[in-house]
């Protein structure tokens, strides 16, 4: 089983695939904001669902051990060094699992994202995690046109499967659902390790018990 962060080319809208145990992002250009849940279990698991959902915060550092290694992490990728991503990655995985006490997971920094073509979308797997190995994967450049990926994207990326490996070893559900409270808990890790000041997430109802994030409400921040 693989949880990944999928992100398709423009033309296509935000989805989720479950088939396999997988779980995937998709946004793009214009669409690239939109951002989706995954709908509720049925039976099983529902009530854990609901759990991840409400937990929408995360207990964060009082010192700057994240945002020392993310300023790192930074530098390396606007010199395009890919060794030196590899370690910042590591290290700020290193110190996050030692914060949050939870068992160590690796990391492998991969070159250009692997592009996905179908007849009606392309899509692009930005990261992804495998909780029976506990490792990581992230993609420092895009698909096409191999350049490296913007900082911010990539220590979101980042932040987001550390997040699929919280669920499983520091909150111990049996899965790790996009819920609302993922993004929120995702969000508050991204923003903590850039420095930058949290923004809360408002969301707007879809069918099949899904939710979307309003952006100009929370652009606006109200």
């Amino acid at each position: 089983m693989r949880l990944g962060r999928f992100v398709p080319n423009p033309g296509t809208l935000p989805c989720f695939a479950g088939m396999l145990g997988w779980r995937g992002i998709l946004q793009n250009g214009q669409n690239s904001r939109v951002m989706l849940t995954e709908a509720p279990p049925r039976k099983r698991n529902r009530a854990l669902f609901l759990d991840s959902d409400r937990i929408k915060t995360l207990e964060l550092p009082q010192d700057a051990r994240l945002q020392k290694v993310a300023m790192a992490l930074q530098a390396a990728m606007e010199a395009e060094a890919s060794a030196d991503v590899r370690r910042a990655c590591t290290e700020f995985l290193d110190s996050a699992c030692e914060f949050y006490k939870v068992r160590a997971c690796e990391v492998r920094v991969l070159a250009a994202r692997p592009l996905r073509v179908r007849e009606y979308s392309t899509t692009e797997l930005f990261g992804d995690y495998h909780p029976d190995t506990m490792l990581i994967r992230v993609w420092m450049r895009t698909a096409v046109r191999k350049a490296v990926t913007s900082y911010g994207t990539f220590l979101s990326t980042l932040c987001h499967e550390f997040c699929h490996h919280l669920d499983f070893h520091r909150f111990g559900f049996p899965d790790s659902w996009h819920t609302r409270g993922f993004y929120e808990r995702a969000g508050v890790l991204y923003h903590h390790a850039r420095g930058t000041p949290p923004k809360p997430l408002f969301w707007i109802p879809v069918t099949g018990g899904r939710w979307r994030i309003d952006w100009p409400r929370t652009n606006r921040g109200r």
